[in-house]
């Protein structure tokens, strides 16, 4: 029987680690910040913007 396997996007160690830090601070775990920070961006149409920026910066390295 074949598992389901999501993607699980490889997150740059600087990112990984500020993530870490301000959950910390906050007290709560670094998935429900990262949900926090995520869902609004998502919801307000940052998703088209930042696809877009996204394939500019690959374009230049």
């Amino acid at each position: 029987m074949a598992r389901n396997r999501s993607y699980s996007p490889r997150i740059e160690r600087d990112l990984v680690s500020a993530l870490y830090h301000e959950a910390k601070h906050r007290r709560i775990p670094m998935t429900k910040l990262v949900d926090d920070l995520l869902r609004p961006a998502l919801k307000a149409g940052e998703t088209t913007r930042l696809r877009e920026e996204t394939r500019q910066d690959y374009r230049h390295r």
